[in-house]
């Protein structure tokens, strides 16, 4: 049965779990329904999220190739796997998909921050007020059954990237924590400052 959190909100991945390996992280988002312009067309463009997975040791994000993301699809370790580019958010379900081997994450990786950001947010003046429907969710990879759930419901208007959650390490389970921290970085690589 899933569990529904709220920003802040802490949950074990491994209590009850036990043998869990791999686990499914799995992002969504709709764009807000916009006024049609003239003779039907689009206002503006379509809003391209783009998720990502970022490989901390001891809090830092110590190398590029430790962030996974549509232009590194795999770590190095072959542990994580981003699953592909969605470049509308359209359709139902998880737009994007990280897939996550708990299990073989090489012992110095204590945390992997999961993020998303509006590609060329300034440049096309998008921002999260613009989507709704946003979720984070984790899933069992052994059976498929959603573990957790965290939908994003207040108002990140002006916020051009968001700090989803975080998968952790402590003594010895793996955590996720669900954080919800909109920000105003403009492009992946601020957003990654943060953690250097």
């Amino acid at each position: 049965m899933s569990v529904s959190l709220q920003k802040g909100q802490k949950v074990s991945l491994s209590k009850g779990n036990e043998g869990l390996s791999t686990v499914l992280v799995g992002l969504g988002w709709d764009e807000v329904q916009r006024k049609s312009g003239l003779f039907g067309m689009k206002s503006q463009r379509d809003i391209d999220c783009d998720a990502s997975a970022l490989l901390l040791k001891d809090g830092k994000l110590n190398m590029n190739k430790d962030i996974i993301y549509f232009a590194n699809l795999v770590h190095m370790s072959g542990t994580i796997r981003h699953m592909g580019d969605n470049l509308t958010g359209a359709g139902e379900g998880d737009d994007e998909q990280i897939l996550m081997e708990l299990s073989k994450i090489p012992p110095e990786y204590d945390r992997i921050v999961i993020v998303v950001n509006i590609y060329e947010a300034n440049r096309r003046r998008q921002h999260f007020g613009m989507i709704r429907n946003a979720f984070i969710r984790l899933v069992d990879g052994r059976n498929n059954q959603e573990m957790c759930r965290y939908n994003l419901t207040e108002d990140y208007s002006g916020m051009t990237a968001m700090i989803f959650g975080e998968i952790y390490r402590y003594k010895g389970e793996w955590k996720f924590s669900a954080i919800g921290q909109g920000t105003n970085d403009p492009s992946l690589g601020d957003l990654c400052k943060r953690y250097v």
